[in-house]
């Protein structure tokens, strides 16, 4: 094998290979075997049909087709370590001359990683907004417990947003019953809008033992998209009562004596997830300080497989839920052009982001433990819902466990930069890594 290279742009090249028709027969061979198994022959047991025959069937074509599909990806790799490449992403194949016995010419257009001159972190500096906890956010989280701890009255008055009710219902379209369409005794909270479209304004002003009638249009069934009449009738009327402000709700609801305690741990609480967001917001204007510095390129052909990738994942994720594309982007108020060009952009930001990061962890020689990406593959099992082992199979079976392996050296490479670069907060005031430290430590105890 011969092979020249040609640099196209800072992130691709064009291989021009030339094969031997001699190196060709491991492939040849391979492919009579393979091929010869899959076709049946009178008087020929299968796997043992002569190669004339094979011609005969299937065509000498047919055989070489295969045979160079094997040996086009071999011959790349060979070329690419040759040349000492990094590619990126899959390679565009251009077979330019072949003949039977005669060798094989084809070009292969490939993305290769960028040369990066990158900043020294320590140069880097960014500001971010200082925290500030307003008391009203406090009170939301208080209120919140209320709720949890929240009981249900009976009451003898109508009605009103915020009750709950246990209903009866009974639907049909033009006289005739719906099937599934009627239901007894359902516990609903009024205003909560989680049944069907115009309930809870019919259920307003009704109280126990009430009935009253209302029109909507049926979503599922033989009568879907057609308007049901819907009978309603109210067994019972409860208020939400909420505890009372105090100690005793204190104890009731945490560990702590007393309501001003419990304000005091809920104010660190609250700080504490601001301080991780804010030294996020670092992290991003860092990375986004240095793509810029080292004036990162994008390459095209990993961009363009990255946006059909999350595009993909976007209609996928789209279908989950019962919906469209089509149906999105009439929600949305865009066209399809207005979302691959927002896809293309976040695609863009993110594999030059790779890039750099797989250029600082070659530079820091960042190296990632079996223990290391061990974690990781519990984590992300445990995201999935699935067992690490059988998580880390599928991986291996996708070929994607090599693509998880390069985020845990990514994260090492940025984990490395964060320790360098400078933040403050608007104030003036040094913003310390604390807090995203505590937050790892504990997602690193709760996976063991």
């Amino acid at each position: 094998m011969k092979s020249t290279v040609e640099t196209l742009s800072p992130t691709r090249v064009r291989l021009a290979i030339e094969v031997p028709f001699v190196e060709l027969e491991p492939s040849l061979k391979k492919a009579y075997r393979e091929i010869g198994q899959q076709v049946q022959v009178p008087g020929f047991r299968r796997g043992k049909v002569p190669s004339a025959v094979i011609d005969q069937r299937v065509g000498r074509g047919t055989v070489l087709n295969e045979a160079i599909q094997e040996a086009i990806p071999q011959n790349i790799l060979a070329a690419v370590r040759e040349h000492d490449l990094k590619t990126l992403g899959r390679p565009e194949v251009d077979i330019t001359e072949f003949n039977d016995g005669d060798s094989l010419n084809f070009t292969a257009e490939v993305d290769v990683r960028p040369e990066i001159t990158l900043p020294d972190p320590a140069t880097i500096e960014v500001t971010v907004d200082e925290i500030e906890v307003a008391d009203s956010e406090i009170d939301e989280q208080i209120n919140s417990l209320r709720e949890r701890f929240a009981t249900l009255k009976t009451v003898e008055r109508a009605a009103q947003e915020g009750d709950f009710v246990q209903i009866d219902l009974n639907a049909t379209v033009d006289g005739e019953e719906v099937p599934g369409g009627s239901a007894s005794n359902i516990s609903h909270e009024v205003g909560s809008k989680q049944l069907l479209p115009g309930l809870d304004e019919a259920l307003v002003g009704q109280a126990a033992g009430d009935s009253t009638t209302f029109t909507t249009q049926l979503v599922g069934g033989d009568y879907a998209g057609r308007d049901a009449d819907v009978a309603v009738t109210v067994r019972t009327v409860k208020e939400k009562e909420l505890p009372e402000l105090n100690d005793d709700f204190a104890q009731m609801a945490s560990e702590f004596d007393t309501i001003e305690e419990l304000r005091g741990d809920l104010r660190e609480r609250v700080t504490r997830g601001k301080q991780v967001e804010q030294i996020y917001a670092a992290r991003d204007k860092a990375l986004e300080q240095m793509v810029a510095a080292a004036g990162v390129p994008a390459p095209e052909g990993v961009v363009k497989e990255e946006v059909e990738s999350r595009k993909a994942a976007m209609v996928d994720q789209l279908e989950r839920i019962g919906a469209s594309l089509e149906e999105y982007l009439a929600a949305e108020e865009k066209t399809e052009e207005q979302i691959d060009a927002e896809l293309t952009e976040a695609a863009t930001d993110g594999v030059k982001i790779q890039l750099l990061l797989d250029t600082l962890a070659d530079a820091e020689d960042v190296q990632v433990s079996d223990d290391e990406f061990g974690h990781e593959i519990v984590h992300r099992a445990q995201r999935a819902g699935m067992a690490p082992q059988q998580y880390y199979d599928q991986l291996v079976r996708s070929g994607a466990a090599a693509a998880v392996f390069g985020d845990v050296r990514r994260g090492k490479a940025l984990a490395a930069v964060m320790e360098k670069i400078k933040i403050k907060d608007s104030a003036g005031n040094e913003v310390s890594l604390d807090a995203l430290r505590a937050q790892n430590e504990a997602e690193h105890d709760h996976q063991n």
